[in-house]
């Protein structure tokens, strides 16, 4: 079932969000400061190109400066899209398992510095 998710979220979302989150990598990695915030934009557009079946752990301990950094200018905004995503998504029952996708990638957006998945 996941492969058939995953298919279904990359012609729909991944391929778009993967070539948006990576341009964003890209911009940010061209200063010296913000190499850090574009390795996580990449890092985030990877997951997002086919989320079914990963889970992420966030360790906000790992790196808490950058997390709290990331959380103020970036991290509410963008984990705000995806929840509104998430939550327009779980009204339908079709939608349901796109929404949770939608919700792995809030928390991710969130607090990226430290997680894994």
């Amino acid at each position: 079932m996941k492969v058939i998710g995953n298919i279904i979220w990359f012609v729909v979302v991944g391929l778009l969000s993967f070539i948006i989150w990576t341009l964003v990598g890209i911009f940010w990695c061209i200063t010296i400061i913000g190499i850090p915030f574009g390795v996580q934009c990449i890092k985030i557009g990877c997951f997002s190109v086919f989320p079914f079946g990963k889970t992420i752990k966030t360790n906000f301990d790992k790196h808490p400066i950058a997390n709290i950094i990331w959380l103020i200018f970036f991290g509410w905004e963008i984990a705000i899209g995806y929840v509104f995503a998430s939550i327009i998504l779980c009204i339908t029952i079709i939608g349901i398992p796109f929404g949770k996708q939608c919700f792995k990638l809030a928390s991710l957006s969130l607090l990226p510095f430290g997680a894994s998945y």
